[in-house]
């Protein structure tokens, strides 16, 4: 199962971890991961390479994990951007969730 996890802080989404398979299928046929992996390169390209920000981010293959962190200190219109960025995110995650609960569990920590 993969596990997606936002951390928040106040009312803001500071950023989201994401470790493990799905099991839906093997590699290579695994829709689930592959949906998944596509939302979250999507999200991390938009906020680093698109708007510049320089989010952390940390990919671990050894445990199927990847994760992101907002940097602090945004301006108004950044930092509105990540936030529907993220939250749009959470929603197709609990989406794909509702679709194959079995393959994915979308949480906030």
């Amino acid at each position: 199962m993969t596990t997606v996890t936002f951390l928040t802080e106040d009312a803001r989404i500071i950023g989201f971890d994401v470790q493990g398979h799905s099991g839906w299928g093997g590699s290579g046929e695994d829709i689930v991961c592959a949906a998944i992996t596509s939302a979250v390169r999507l999200v991390e390209a938009t906020v680093n390479d698109v708007m510049g920000l320089c989010a952390a981010v940390k990919v671990r293959e050894a445990d199927a994990s990847i994760s992101l962190r907002l940097p602090g200190g945004l301006a108004n219109t950044a930092e509105s951007t990540c936030q529907n960025l993220l939250t749009g995110l959470m929603v197709y995650l609990a989406q794909l969730h509702d679709e194959y609960p079995d393959n994915i569990e979308v949480m906030e920590g």
